[in-house]
């Protein structure tokens, strides 16, 4: 059976059904290629977790590639594939999952539930085990400018929805400080004056645009997203 509570009730199963005119399309379509070619490397009998998984998209992508032992929590949404739970104190013990995922989650809580949620991931992957984490920059390249220009940061979402919202250097010392130690970093779009509008405004019509950027100038503390694997420190 599955059940929905709060955005999903309002937006269905939109990680399955995608609207091309999201203006996070080109970067959720990055972000969703690059962790699948990591994960591509693993093992298929490793042990994943996705914590914040909505409707499982991922967790049904890793079966489809012939992993054996995936599951899903996520707060908002349950399914035969994902289980109804928070990722700051799942049910699962110590040093359970080889490999586990928080794609765009750490800036929905508060700052205060950064750590905690870290901390908990640290005690339920193994001594050997990989943290595949994506998050939103707050100081991306078209924020600073706003910020030079007008006063005003460009959030990378309301408030209300990125309460944890911060400056990607700000996620990594938090990183460091709750155990972990980064081995990867990969930044996705580059949020350059005018390119970047372009692309907001076009998304499904800039993805050639939007490719071209990620590949030639995309310093991380520019781009909009920030992925890092990480191992325990």
């Amino acid at each position: 059976m599955t059940t929905r509570n709060k955005e999903y009730k309002q937006r269905g199963d939109y990680h399955e059904e995608l609207d091309t005119n999201w203006s996070y399309y080109p970067t959720y379509l990055a972000k969703k290629k690059f962790v699948l070619k990591i994960l591509g490397k693993e093992p298929r009998e490793a042990r994943i977790l996705d914590m914040g998984c909505g409707e499982g998209v991922f967790i049904k992508e890793l079966i489809s590639q012939g992993f054996s032992n995936v599951s899903g929590i996520d707060l908002n949404y349950s399914s035969e594939l994902v289980e109804k739970g928070s990722v700051l104190a799942t049910p699962f013990p110590a040093k359970s999952f080889d490999i586990i995922l928080l794609l765009d989650v750490i800036e929905h809580l508060a700052f205060q539930e950064q750590e905690k949620a870290l901390e908990e991931i640290r005690r339920i992957l193994k001594d050997n085990g990989k943290l595949i984490i994506s998050i939103p920059n707050l100081a991306h390249f078209y924020s600073r400018v706003s910020f030079l220009l007008k006063g005003k940061l460009q959030r990378t979402a309301n408030i209300k929805k990125h309460l944890g919202d911060r400056p990607i250097k700000e996620y990594i010392d938090l990183l460091k400080a709750t155990g972990f130690q980064i081995k990867k970093r990969k930044g996705l779009f580059p949020t350059y004056p005018f390119l970047y509008n372009l692309i907001i405004l076009f998304p499904a019509k800039t993805l050639w645009l939007y490719d071209f950027l990620n590949k030639t100038v995309a310093y991380s503390n520019f781009c909009f997203l920030n992925i890092f694997i990480c191992n325990k420190s």
